[in-house]
């Protein structure tokens, strides 16, 4: 099987493995494979991929919570898939380039999408985060933890990297010690654990996570349109500015809030209290 193989293949299976739940101005992505803890099979992949796309291409949308079908998040990759691969590449047709048009293409796509989009993503880790099923949660701008999650670095124990932009995402929340730590340890983290070491938001009572996932819904439903619009792109590109190139972005940029409606009435509204 080659990758245009792989990716027909894919789109036939006729099987609902991410549902999508819209709330006004936000909604809810759940990857829904129970049989295999929402293990990214190249099915799931694609229909999430396909999800996300359309979600962040409509203009009324402000927020999306990604989530997994309870008892997890995401499993990670797919070990048939992966078994597919090894097949494709032992073959010599097309070598290792059937897995790297996948991993960038539809793993990267997928990051990417979270990533470039203006809206705001909140992750729901509502049970095991693994490989890069925990990268999709990382490229997200909120991560919410249950107190049934788990965050499993598994790369390296099955003789992986980290991927998808993983070491990137965590040696700037966490340092370089503490990632090596995590890849080469290979320790599980419960969601507290997470928090507590930055790569979670919150930890939150399992049966809260959505509702408090929501709540941040609404705060971003509450803010300016233009302040999300704006911030995010700046706070996404300063880890690689400088000082003076992030203080000069802001300096081009905040002058624009000033003509808005948004930044006038609540000035107004500030100085007559």
């Amino acid at each position: 099987m080659n990758y245009d193989e792989l990716l027909e293949e894919a789109r036939a299976d006729q099987r609902e493995l991410v549902s999508v739940e819209h709330l006004g101005d936000r909604a809810i992505v759940r990857m829904s494979d129970e049989t295999n803890l929402n293990a990214l099979s190249a099915p799931l992949t694609l229909q999430l991929q396909g999800a996300l796309a359309e979600l962040t291409a409509d203009p009324d949308l402000r927020s999306i919570v990604l989530t997994g079908q309870d008892p997890g998040f995401s499993a990670g990759g797919d070990i048939e898939l992966m078994r597919s691969v090894h097949g494709v590449i032992d073959e010599g047709s097309e070598g290792t380039t059937m897995a790297w048009r996948w991993i960038r293409n539809q793993f990267g796509g997928v990051v990417r999408t979270i990533v470039r989009t203006d809206k705001a993503f909140i992750a729901a880790v509502n049970g095991p985060a693994a490989g890069v099923g925990l990268a999709f949660a990382l490229a997200c701008d909120i991560i919410l933890a249950s107190d049934r999650a788990r965050i499993v670095p598994a790369f390296m124990k099955i003789g992986l990297l980290p991927e998808v932009g993983t070491s990137w995402l965590l040696t700037r929340r966490i340092g370089y010690q503490r990632t090596f730590e995590l890849f080469a340890g290979g320790r599980h983290l419960t969601g507290e654990e997470a928090a507590q070491l930055g790569i979670a938001n919150a930890v939150v009572p399992h049966d809260e996570l959505l509702e408090e996932a929501l709540r941040w819904c609404d705060r971003i439903s509450e803010l300016p349109r233009h302040a999300l619009l704006m911030t995010k792109p700046l706070l996404r590109q300063a880890a690689d500015m400088t000082w003076d190139q992030a203080l000069a972005m802001e300096e081009f940029a905040e002058p624009n809030c000033f003509t808005t409606a948004d930044h006038r009435e609540a000035v107004r509204s500030f100085l007559s209290r």
